[in-house]
């Protein structure tokens, strides 16, 4: 499931996986603040509050993208639907950052004027992580997606140490419900 984030990247040993946190969003703009809330609670809980900013950046962008871009256009913003999940993996020297949405359609990065107050979010995603990707996701059991579909999964991934060589990623340490 996770085979375009492990692309480039040696194979894993599961034993390096960190730590793991997911949070359900609801589908109103609010909840991008939660995201962000979420994210600082995890990272500080995992010694890793100094790389905040940079990550609260690009879970602020793939969140906001989801409700925007992904939700279906009639979806009440008002109701309590977690159709958004945001998920934060750590290992020794990587973090990634995945957001889980119902549409099954691609991010495209949009060519935005120097005047727009939007169409940048991917550009910052790319900017500030040191790759990110996307790739369709299997609705975990017992959950739904509101046009039926299967949804995807955008992930940013983000290198904690400079001069680490990156450790391998195995396929069974993400969770399922990516």
């Amino acid at each position: 499931m996770l085979e375009p984030l492990r692309q480039g990247l040696p194979p894993i040993d599961p034993s390096a996986v960190a730590g793991s946190a997911t949070c359900a969003l609801p589908a109103r703009y609010e909840a991008v603040g939660g995201a962000r809330r979420f994210t600082r609670t995890t990272l500080t809980s995992w010694d890793l509050g100094d790389h905040f900013d940079d990550v609260a950046l690009v879970v602020s962008e793939l969140v906001t993208n989801a409700l925007r871009h992904a939700l279906p256009a009639d979806a009440a913003r008002e109701r309590q639907d977690t159709t958004v999940r945001l998920h934060l993996m750590r290992w020794a020297s990587r973090l990634v950052c995945a957001v889980r949405d119902p549409s099954e359609k691609g991010p495209v990065a949009g060519q935005a004027p120097d005047s727009a107050e939007s169409g940048r979010g991917l550009f910052l995603v790319e900017s500030f992580s040191d790759c990110w990707g996307w790739h369709p996701s299997p609705v975990p059991v017992g959950d739904t997606t509101p046009d039926g579909g299967f949804g995807k999964v955008v992930w940013a991934l983000f290198r904690l140490t400079d001069h680490a060589a990156p450790e391998p990623v195995p396929l069974d340490a993400f969770p399922d419900s990516l």
